[in-house]
Order: structure tokens, then sequence, then C-alpha cells
């Protein structure tokens, strides 16, 4: 008597879901139990509870994510703080299975300190130790600098540098003769390489809009070498806000939402025009993306 193969049932023939996009719900799971609350007259964290339609959109994007959490809103640090950890562990799960695309050794991590001392410890912002060393001796210096180079991000991705025996690999492609200035080359004696700073913004009122800008506009102009990828994350639900960072360019690369297809259809179901264009504009523009993208462009 022949064995009997069993015939797999529809839902085991269903396609299982990708690995980025079970981290894409592991991620809303975070903020859901962390950041994601709604208060007791339904409004969600992210929402401007002045504004009308901020409350519908996010109410409608939290709908679509998964079952609410009531909970007390965060002050706007602390739930600033927890965001960007939640963003911090979604991009070293997803960055790492990038390996094969983007070879090397890599560090995602969070910033606590907001002073100069932090970029100065990368390649391209190392001269800013000495900048803030001789300021502190020069008042005069320091009035005339002002803020300008300090510059602080949420996230940093880092690469370190290579050693030979790792350049060499192939065969021998570097010796004591050649390559002496490169950045990534551990025996030349440089520092690790900022490969991209990452804001973090919950919610995007027009001041921590125009902070973003000039973090980045910082970031291009105190740079020595190449330029990191300078990226904005964010919750802010309401289009009008959103555009006030991701239209243009010339500062960040891109703008990233926690969840832009459920953020589309929220405003769809509204039916509000103006803002569906005006989402359609920075989404075609390649202006504003969902978080899913990010590692994937981090690995360019």
């Amino acid at each position: 008597m022949s064995d009997i193969v069993p015939v797999p049932s529809s839902t085991e023939l269903q396609k299982a879901p990708s690995f980025f996009a079970e981290a894409r719900r592991t991620f809303h799971a975070a903020l859901m139990e962390r950041v994601l609350f709604t208060d007791e007259k339904g409004i969600p964290a992210n929402a401007d509870s002045s504004n009308r339609a901020s409350v519908a959109i996010a109410i409608g994007i939290l709908q679509r994510i998964g079952t609410e959490i009531k909970g007390e809103r965060l002050a706007g640090q602390m739930s600033g703080r927890k965001f960007e950890e939640i963003v911090a562990n979604y991009i070293r799960a997803t960055f790492a299975e990038l390996a094969h695309l983007r070879p090397g050794t890599w560090t995602i991590e969070q910033i606590t300190a907001r002073n100069q001392a932090v970029l100065a410890r990368f390649e391209q912002y190392g001269h800013l130790a000495a900048l803030a060393r001789a300021s502190a001796k020069d008042p005069e210096l320091r009035t005339a600098l002002g803020n300008d180079y300090t510059i602080a991000p949420d996230i940093v991705v880092v690469r370190a540098l290579e050693a030979d025996a790792n350049i060499n690999l192939p065969k021998e492609l570097v010796d004591e003769d050649v390559c002496r200035l490169a950045s990534l080359r551990e025996v030349n004696g440089g520092l690790p390489i900022l490969h991209a700073s990452i804001s973090c913004k919950w919610t995007m009122r027009s001041d921590r809009a125009q902070n973003a800008r000039s973090e980045a506009l910082n970031l291009i102009r105190n740079r020595k070498g190449r330029l990191p990828h300078v990226v904005v994350v964010t919750g802010e639900p309401t289009p009008s806000r959103l555009s006030s960072l991701a239209l243009g360019t010339g500062d960040v690369d891109c703008v990233y939402h926690f969840a832009l297809p459920e953020l589309v259809a929220a405003v769809e179901e509204l039916q509000q025009s103006e803002s569906a264009d005006l989402l359609r504009i920075m989404i075609e523009g390649k202006r504003l993306k969902d978080i899913s993208d990010l590692p994937m462009d981090l690995a360019i």
C-alpha cells in the first residue's frame, strides 16, 4: 500500500510574509506598546488634539495598524526618546540582513549626549574637537561661531575601518606605498566613518521641522569628506506638516513615515483632496517614503 501524501491546506499554501514585513509589524507593535497610546477621549498620542484633521488621520492610521492601547500621553521628550529607541532597534534588525548588499562592520547607536563631541568621533567631523577646544579658550571665536558646529543626531549608523587583511582578501590590493590617505583603511589611523545621521521626530510642529533642517544643513556645512545619509523618521499624521520638511531638496535626503500606506489610506478615507494631492506629490517626488524603505536606502 503506497503512502498517502497529505494535500496542503489553503492556509499552508499561502505565502509566508517577508522578513521586512514581519519587522515592520514588530516595529508597530513596539510603538503601540510604548508610545502610540490613546487618551481617555480616544485621541492617539501622535495627533494634535486641537487639529480635527490631525486627530481623524491619526485615528485612521491607528485603526489600520491594530488594536489601540489606552494610556497616558507621554511628555514630549520622553515619547521622543522612546520613539528613537524603537527606530534604532528596527534599523539594527533590518540593516543587518542586508550585509550581502552592503558588507562591512556596522554599529547603529542611539545618541543621548547633545554636544559637538558626538560627531567629533567620526572621520568626517573629527576636526570639530579641535574647533571646540579653540573656541573654549577664545571667547571672541566662541561668539563668532555660536552653535553652528554643535550637531547631535538622534541615531547614527557607523562603519568601522577595514584592516589590510580584509581589504587584501581577494588579492593584494594595497601595500605600504599606496592608499595612505584612504579613510576606510584602518592602518591610516583615521576615525570610524559616519554612514548615516537619522533625526527622529515623533510629531512635527513647525519648529521641529526647522530644527531638522538646521541639523541637516549643519551636517552638510561642517563635514570634511563624504556626506553621510541625512534622513528624518517621523510619526506625524498631518500631510501639511510633513510637507514643511519633505518638500524641497538640498538638506535631508528623504523623510520616512512610520506608517505611510496607512497614512495614505486614512487620508483617502476622509476624502481630503488637498491632503491627498500633497501626499501624492511628496511620494511621487521621492521625498516621503515608508519606514520599511529606510534600511534598503541605507544600503546604497
